[in-house]
């Protein structure tokens, strides 16, 4: 049951560096005056770093069977799981607001970074996240 965590754990991660990664490449503080991001820079800067850092912390927690570092895990990942959620409300409104990005070659459609986002990786996210939440808990409470 360990290991299903922490490769739950991974392939969520991965999926939102994907996410970050479009984030990253469509993310212009320039153009932003025209179609700013819903997404605010720190939030987006702490789910992904307290993403990986619960991730090693989890990783350690499985090396060592230390307790708190299983508790920390759990503490860690509701952080990251109550922010996540954040952006995903945030992201519905903008996905709801702005018409798909398409190609234009005589002009520029200006849409907010995350409308670049696609859906089934979003919901996919989402989906291991809420797998990942409930086995870390499972494994530090109920076993």
């Amino acid at each position: 049951m360990d290991a299903v965590d922490l490769y739950t754990w991974m392939a969520t991660a991965s999926l939102g560096l994907i996410l970050l990664i479009i984030w990253l490449m469509e993310y212009d503080r320039d153009f932003q005056s025209v179609a700013a991001t819903r997404l605010p820079v720190p939030v987006i800067s702490a789910h992904a770093l307290l993403g990986v850092s619960g991730l090693v912390i989890w990783g350690f927690y499985l090396v060592t069977d230390d307790d708190p570092l299983g508790y920390y895990s759990v503490v860690d990942l509701s952080v990251v799981v109550v922010l996540g959620t954040i952006m995903a409300v945030r992201w519905i409104g903008v996905y709801r607001s702005y018409a798909a990005p398409a190609v234009i070659t005589s002009s520029v459609l200006a849409v907010p970074p995350e409308r670049h986002f696609p859906r089934p990786v979003i919901v996919i996210h989402g989906i291991f996240a809420l797998i990942t939440l409930g086995l870390v808990v499972y494994v530090v409470f109920y076993t």
